[in-house]
């Protein structure tokens, strides 16, 4: 569903070094590494949101470099996407959800209120259409930005630290609900955290960038037991090691 051949990108010095990585369809891809190793402008660079300098970007056979703007309008439509800081618009816990749907599909008002509804039961926030998300939780913001994520019912959805800010108990309420979206969806899921135990806990695979340069690619139980210095020292949390 997601290929990556030799990506490169660069702002002020390199920030991905020729990476090489594969998401299966239906799979959960945990993306972790230590802070500045590239991790969320390699989410945007796969949902089409950033440029790489070189390389090959397949979403869904589609090689985005060589789609118009019109075509790459159509990849994106099949993308939901979960920002690090919310990215929650000033207006009702109703009208971010429903935004997706009124910018994208010319569907009736019924059922734009369908699905909303249909999300924030999903969500647990069953009844919170007219609230102001800036008066609620961070946890709470975290799942309004979840259901407007998955509201068009998308076959790809990237989290980008989905638990950041979030305590321990909210941050696996949010998980499970990760997992249990992809579950029942069959989405293909990309995730960002710097929580590696809580994320390992529903990844299918996992990638570890350091420096830019993906270090390992395999299963969660892989990740746990690995012997590569720097990928070890990461998911254990040690002190000594390379980072």
């Amino acid at each position: 569903m997601i290929r990556l051949e030799d990506i490169h990108k660069r702002y002020r010095s390199p920030v991905l070094r020729g990476i090489d990585l594969h998401v299966p369809a239906g799979c959960i891809y945990a993306l972790i590494g230590p802070g500045a190793s590239g991790k969320s402008v390699l989410l945007k660079v796969v949902a089409g949101l950033v440029r790489p300098e070189r390389g090959k970007v397949y979403v869904d056979g589609e090689e985005l470099g060589e789609l118009d703007d019109l075509g790459l309008a159509s990849v994106r439509r099949k993308i939901g996407m979960l920002f690090q800081n919310y990215a929650l618009f000033d207006m009702t816990v109703f009208e971010n959800i429903a935004f997706p749907l009124r910018r994208l599909y010319d569907l009736p008002d019924t059922e734009v209120r369908e699905r909303v509804a249909e999300r924030l039961a999903r969500v647990a926030l069953p009844g919170t259409e007219d609230r102001d998300p800036s008066r609620m939780s961070g946890g709470q913001k975290k799942r309004i930005g979840v259901a407007r994520a998955t509201v068009a019912r998308p076959p790809i959805v990237l989290y980008d630290e989905p638990t950041a800010g979030l305590d321990p108990v909210t941050s696996q309420k949010i998980y499970d609900l990760i997992r249990d979206e992809q579950r029942a969806q069959g989405t293909t899921v990309m995730v960002i955290s710097s929580d590696v135990s809580g994320v390992l806990s529903i990844a299918d695979r996992v990638g570890m960038l350091h420096e830019g340069e993906l270090v390992f690619d395999g299963t969660a139980e892989e990740a746990r037991d690995s012997t590569i210095p720097a990928v070890r020292q990461f998911v254990h949390g040690l002190v000594e090691g390379p980072l």
